[in-house]
């Protein structure tokens, strides 16, 4: 009798496990995959396929979980059988470049990227993904995949981040603190944010370590020297030192002073630090940019003393969402 009744629940689990949609299976592998059991998740996005072997996103998790699992031969066989596929998507090249990089496949990983970018041309990931690897095998050709992908797809944040970073060791004093910004604006709590945080204080002392701003640079774009032009005019707040007090005074100088001159080209940054400015929201911001990093104790004072428009400024900012829109580029 026992071993009847054993059976008979065996026979309906197999049952209801069979009855499973192709999209029931993937649910739950997405569930192993979340809480990290990816073996599990490969055993089911495998019955999944079986189903439904046409499915991208199946295939991709299915890599995915391989990649996890240090599977590179199965991770890298499951992505390449789509990727020349008329249904594969950026994500797909994505993926195949994570795998590729693992197996220690720099050269492959190289020539599938540009590959993928001649499907995919204003794939911002894409570009991001190229200039790391090209960064990481000491190439400064990074910087062009960064710019690329920031004039292309200006509102996918990760080449700014790469950019400002490498601005910000080189020569160059603009764009390391425009795109570092623009990057805060974009990922607000991003753990990368006490970095930029602070390359963005140090780089605005660079910018004002001499008495006038060399404007008339080879190279220098009409929007750079606009730039220039009117930072110049706030050296004299500048020489009192940078700090997060003296920050807020000479930038909001800055904006008040590009807005009110004629033909300044359009830049969505400055259009929301006039923004804040008008929303009375403008220091709270300067703070919290830069007084973090200029020093803690004293920005925990000026929060604690400033608690009403300092949470007004933190309820702004999560309502909303900071993208740069196409054609805003001056590089």
């Amino acid at each position: 009798m026992k071993k009847t009744l054993l059976l008979f629940f065996a026979i309906a689990l197999l049952q209801m496990v069979t009855a499973q949609s192709a999209k029931e299976l993937h649910e739950t592998a997405k569930t192993f995959m979340r809480t990290g059991d990816h073996a599990n998740a490969i055993i089911v996005l495998n019955r999944a396929l079986q189903m439904e072997p046409a499915n991208l996103q199946f295939t991709k998790d299915l890599a995915l979980s391989y990649y996890f699992q240090r599977d590179n031969n199965n991770a890298l066989k499951t992505i390449t059988a789509v990727l020349d596929t008329d249904a594969s998507d950026d994500q797909t090249y994505q993926i195949a470049g994570l795998i590729y990089k693992q197996g220690n496949m720099a050269k492959e990983a190289e020539k599938m990227y540009r590959k993928a970018l001649k499907k995919f041309p204003n794939s911002g990931p894409l570009y991001n993904e190229l200039g790391e690897l090209q960064w990481q095998q000491q190439n400064f050709e990074a910087i062009k995949q960064w710019e690329k992908g920031i004039e292309t797809d200006p509102s996918y944040s990760k080449n700014y981040y790469n950019a400002a970073k490498f601005y910000y060791l080189s020569t160059d004093k603009i764009w390391g603190l425009l795109y570092g910004e623009i990057f805060l604006n974009m990922e607000p709590l991003s753990n990368k944010a006490p970095e930029i945080k602070e390359m963005l204080l140090d780089g605005y002392k660079k910018l004002f370590s001499t008495t006038v701003l060399d404007v008339a640079a080879k190279g220098n774009s009409a929007f750079e020297k606009a730039f220039l032009n009117t930072m110049n005019n706030q050296i004299g707040i500048a020489g009192t030192g940078i700090n997060a007090e003296s920050l807020s005074m000479l930038r909001t100088r800055f904006i008040i002073e590009w807005f009110d001159a004629e033909g300044q080209l359009p830049f969505k940054l400055f259009a929301y630090q006039q923004q804040l400015l008008r929303e009375g929201l403008f220091e709270a911001y300067n703070q919290w940019l830069f007084g973090s990093s200029q020093n803690l104790t004293a920005f925990q004072q000026w929060t604690n003393t400033h608690a009403a428009e300092y949470n007004e400024f933190l309820t702004f900012q999560k309502g909303r969402i900071f993208k740069i829109p196409i054609g805003e580029y001056y590089k």
